[in-house]
């Protein structure tokens, strides 16, 4: 099978000649520092050789008990926030047909999401949703106590066991969570609840081939086997040590030295909207790992040709701290041509017969040259199509080079402490017990 691509000569135009060569060095040595568990964070390195780590029999249970649900359920939601939702959340609409939500067909129930936010206005629309179908819930968290998390769990629970009783509802419900401690693994032991393990050396934001991500996927209808071949696959291209033959190393080394030329933003761009949302777990995975210590590439994407007609003009003409990777797809699903038109009124009969992937192609390549005739750095991944196999090579291969590009930043690319402080606040703010000095001061600096 192929992999998937990258091509970088339109960012190293922006370089004199042999600026990148050093970056041979430093990649290998940092991926030296992952393979032997010696870096920042070595603790959290259980994603690392994941996808040949989990054992057919894990992927076979996950199957049966996603087919279980699915034969119960008119929908099912998954309840989770940050690394809990993103990755699922991404595969199943990047899969999906982009209106299979309006059309639930039986025994493909729709796949909805919880606990990542606290609107009341959400959950009470997502409850008045629910009222009148059967539905079923995955709670993934490795506490139990995550506030936006639990919150939602707790009212989904009590709606679930007051619809169809509470030993029904404990068949209906999956927890995802700590092998041994916390107070989902407690509730879950308490209510009999089926579960799947989230290891504790595997971080949130890179658990998407573990049960975390690949459970509500299958529960979505798709083959999660392909996902983790893909992932596996990629790995084994993974091992080649030469820079240029690495795409891996090419992604974090490339990164690293426009970050060195000041380019402190990167958007990531695609041509197809199926490819939103894996944009959205892309910006927590490089986000949350790398901006610390005041360093750290800012992550931000648009869809396109859409935002051309929005964020173009700052694209063309904005500061210059920006570099562009572009996600592009080979293949389309579908086929469709533009007709011809007797009148010809919009003067698109010159269209007339082509393809609308050919039309979006040539968009595609006219917006990376108009960008980087504007200054703009373009880096371009290349998918052969997209489908189970090649997201797991792709989901891969970004959480490898984020890894890389970590310590290419000499930062611990596995925490988050900054994540704490607003929780913190918030749980004054709540005059939690146990935060009554910290309730004392905030509340002293808002008079």
């Amino acid at each position: 099978m192929e992999t998937l691509k990258i091509d970088i000569k339109n960012a190293l135009s922006f370089f004199k000649k042999n600026d990148f060569d050093h970056y041979s060095e430093l990649t290998k040595n940092a991926d030296i520092a992952l393979k032997n568990k010696t870096g920042k964070g070595s603790e959290f390195l259980g994603w690392y050789d994941l996808p040949v780590k989990i054992a057919n029999s894990e992927i076979a249970a996950i199957n049966a008990h996603a087919n279980d649900l699915r034969k119960k359920s008119d929908v099912i939601v998954v309840i989770g926030i940050g690394g809990s939702y993103l990755g699922a959340k991404a595969l199943i609409e990047a899969l999906s047909g982009q209106f299979d939500h309006l059309t639930n067909k039986p025994g493909n129930p729709l796949i909805l999401f919880a606990g990542q936010n606290l609107s009341e206005d959400y959950m009470f629309e997502l409850m008045d949703f629910l009222k009148d179908r059967k539905f079923s819930l995955i709670v993934i968290s490795k506490s139990g106590t995550t506030t936006e998390p639990a919150v939602s769990f707790r009212i989904l629970k009590n709606e679930l066991e007051s619809k169809v009783g509470k030993k029904e509802a404990s068949e209906r419900i999956i927890a995802i969570t700590d092998a041994s401690k916390g107070a989902l693994r407690s509730m879950a032991n308490q209510e009999a609840y089926k579960s799947f393990i989230i290891d504790d050396n595997i971080g949130g934001r890179f658990s998407v081939l573990s049960p975390v991500g690949l459970l509500p996927v299958a529960c979505a209808g798709f083959d999660i086997e392909k996902i983790v071949n893909g992932a596996k696959d990629f790995m084994y291209h993974g091992n080649k040590t030469e820079l240029a033959d690495n795409h891996v190393y090419t992604y974090a080394a490339i990164r690293h030295a426009l970050y060195k030329q000041n380019k402190t933003t990167e958007i990531l761009a695609n041509f197809d909207p199926r490819l939103n949302y894996i944009a959205e777990w892309w910006k927590q995975l490089y986000g949350e790992s790398e901006g610390k210590e005041n360093k750290g590439i800012f992550p931000a994407s648009v869809s396109f040709t859409t935002d051309l007609h929005s964020m173009g003009q700052y694209i063309q003409e904005g500061l210059r701290n920006i570099f562009e990777t572009v996600i592009s797809v080979e293949k389309p699903k579908h086929n469709l041509t533009v007709p011809s038109d007797p009148d010809n009124f919009d003067k698109l009969n010159f269209l007339a017969g082509k393809h609308l992937d050919y039309i979006n192609k040539m968009a595609e390549l006219g917006t990376m040259l108009a960008h980087i005739d504007g200054g703009v750095p373009n880096i371009k991944i290349t998918l052969p199509e997209i489908n189970e196999y090649y997201l797991g090579q792709l989901i891969y291969f970004f959480e490898k080079a984020c890894a890389i590009s970590g310590y290419l930043l000499e930062i611990n690319p596995f925490d988050q402490p900054g994540v704490e402080e607003y929780k913190r606040n918030m749980f004054a703010l709540l005059d939690k017990p146990g935060f009554e000095e910290e309730t004392r001061k905030i509340k002293e600096r808002l008079k």
